[in-house]
């Protein structure tokens, strides 16, 4: 057997992330009525304020013209209760109910105007359109997704062990690497407490500077140079599997002895141990067949 000493990692650990959309909206309208158009295609480039989805608006358009309307007497008759105070011909009491009535009004048109505007769909800012969920002809209810988008940057979300968050702060710069490119990302969140299931923190940071074709969606690997000396290594070629669980054989006291691990992110040809070794133990490279 040939054994193989262990150490920590001395440019920092490396944690899963993913790499996502810094912003990202799906879209919706709070009316039930019926898709006219669609004017977009899926993957395509749109700008912000542009028009993506239209829907029937008959309905709509008639409330607000009745409520215009109404608007319109109610201003009248305020103007003339005014006229006729003015000579005492009418009581203020008349002319208050009148003033209520014409800001009753007032507010149903707005209300009127504002279900108008979501009878038009548009971009609330510029991105590229990730999914399309309707077409022309559909009926649609209120709060159900028609448009996801996705904007222009890219962030990476990650969670973190608090060894591997200890350093990090927001505003920090860390490096990562991706299937297609690398780059920089500065932290702009990182919670303070853990989850109480896993016991790790959430981290997002911002990419800033990047080489290579970068996608939402893709995997990649932070560099945690906070948390270097902490991490533990091990060779691919050392590890055991059986079933589910991944383990490496251990020399103790002449003894191979097989310890289950806790294991991290693929570094090349290692991979990293979260739990279940120490710097300095020894494991056997390439066990084979070998029993505990």
């Amino acid at each position: 057997v040939r054994l193989v000493s262990l150490a920590g990692a001395a440019g920092g650990a490396i944690a899963p992330a993913t790499l996502g959309a810094a912003r990202r909206a799906t879209l919706a309208t709070r009316l039930a009525a019926q898709v006219r158009a669609v004017h977009v295609e899926l993957g395509q480039a749109v700008q912000a304020g542009q028009l993506l989805v239209s829907l029937a608006d008959a309905d709509v358009r008639g409330g607000l013209a009745a409520a215009e309307a109404g608007l319109a007497a109610a201003a009248t008759h305020e103007q003339r209760i005014q006229a006729l105070l003015a000579t005492r011909a009418a009581t203020p009491s008349e002319l208050e109910q009148a003033m209520a009535q014409r800001a009753q009004t007032e507010a149903i048109v707005a209300a009127a105007r504002s279900n108008l505007a979501y009878s038009e769909i548009r971009a609330p800012f510029a991105g590229t359109v990730q999914a399309r969920r309707v077409d022309p002809g559909d009926l649609v209810g209120p709060g159900q997704p028609m448009i996801e988008l996705e904007g222009d940057g890219l962030e990476l979300s990650a969670s973190l062990s608090a060894a591997e968050a200890r350093g990090l702060a927001v505003g920090a710069t860390v490096r990562f690497v991706a299937p297609a490119g690398r780059g920089t990302a500065r932290v702009t969140a990182l919670t303070e407490g853990g989850d109480p299931v896993s016991h790790r923190r959430s981290l997002k940071a911002r990419v800033v500077a990047s080489e290579g074709e970068l996608r939402s969606g893709a995997f990649a690997r932070l560099e945690l140079p906070g948390a270097g000396g902490g991490g533990t290594f091990v060779p691919r070629s050392a590890l055991v599997e059986r079933g589910d669980l991944t383990g490496v054989f251990v020399a103790a006291g002449g003894r191979a002895e097989l310890r289950w691990l806790s294991l991290g992110e693929p570094a090349g040809d290692v991979v990293a141990v979260r739990a279940g070794l120490r710097p300095g133990d020894q494991v056997v490279d390439a066990p084979g067949a070998l029993k505990d």
